[in-house]
């Protein structure tokens, strides 16, 4: 037996009398990749290289740069709030875009695709299980971001009361509330991006295809969010709400926002997962 083939035998051994097996199996399979831990580290330290830059050079006093900068020095927490916002328009999506491109079509490239259906493991279950990993690591990503950023932040400034955008202090305790809350919008934005970059994950055996097409397909969504000349579909694009979270910085804290976010995700997980499972369970598997 091939080191390949054992590789697979040992994953999916007992899938049948053990329902979630497949799924830790291959949550163990996805976070022990050096891959996988690289990109939760380089995460991780965007809000340290933050508070580093800021401390160094004091940018955050002067007023310029992302949302939540200046008040760094007076609170070390908004480092968190600060990295978020500069992740989730670049870092997350390409990282997600790994993970969710490389799903299917990187056991396709690997020759382990046609094994693990052998196995045997149904299709529409194999693309759940893809799905539920890569969403476990959008919400290992986010928290890697919160943890760097609430490490650098006490490390570097005082930590306190946080001054909210409605101008009301909240306690320490609360503020970790709201970045919980803020974590999670974060998450929830990039469940429609998994869902889609499984889909194209489904098209091809080129994993670095399919996750260079789930990166353009996030940028030019952005893009085109910014054109006021596509006014029309922009409610519509996957990536128009990532940076509406506001409300959860506000008191009373309003979900509107994380409401309408979610729905629009949820469609793009229904529309896109249909997608997948219509092309995988009709595709012949060669690899």
């Amino acid at each position: 037996m091939s080191t390949v083939e054992a590789s697979v035998r040992d994953r999916d051994a007992g899938a049948r009398r053990r329902p979630f097996a497949l799924l830790g199996s291959e949550l163990a399979t996805v976070f022990r990749r050096w891959r996988t831990i690289v990109m939760l580290v380089a995460l991780a330290l965007v809000p340290v290289l933050i508070g580093v830059a800021v401390r160094l050079t004091g940018a955050g006093s002067r007023g310029r740069g992302p949302a939540f900068l200046s008040q760094i020095t007076d609170n070390g927490l908004f480092i968190v709030f600060t990295a978020i916002t500069i992740s989730i328009p670049l870092f997350l999506p390409l990282t997600v875009a790994v993970v969710a491109g490389d799903s299917i079509a990187g056991e396709a490239n690997f020759g382990t695709l046609r094994y693990l259906l052998i196995a045997p493991v149904g299709r529409v279950r194999l693309l759940v299980v893809k799905f539920v990993t890569a969403c476990a690591f959008v919400i290992a990503a986010v928290l890697a971001i919160v943890v760097g950023g609430v490490a650098a932040g006490s490390a570097l400034f005082p930590v306190g009361p946080v001054t909210l955008l409605s101008g009301d202090t909240v306690s320490l305790g609360e503020a970790f509330i709201r970045i919980l809350l803020l974590a999670g919008y974060a998450a929830v934005s990039l469940l429609g991006l998994c869902a889609i970059g499984l889909f194209i994950s489904t098209l091809t055996s080129l994993p670095v295809g399919a996750i260079a097409a789930t990166v353009v397909i996030a940028g030019v969504s952005q893009v085109l969010d910014q054109l006021p000349q596509f006014d029309l579909i922009h409610p519509y694009l996957p990536t128009h709400p990532w940076l509406s979270f506001g409300d959860l910085l506000r008191s009373p804290i309003l979900f509107d926002s994380f409401g309408q976010n979610l729905v629009l995700q949820l469609a793009y997980v229904a529309i896109f997962g249909s997608f997948a499972i219509a092309r995988f369970t009709t595709k012949d598997i060669l690899n």
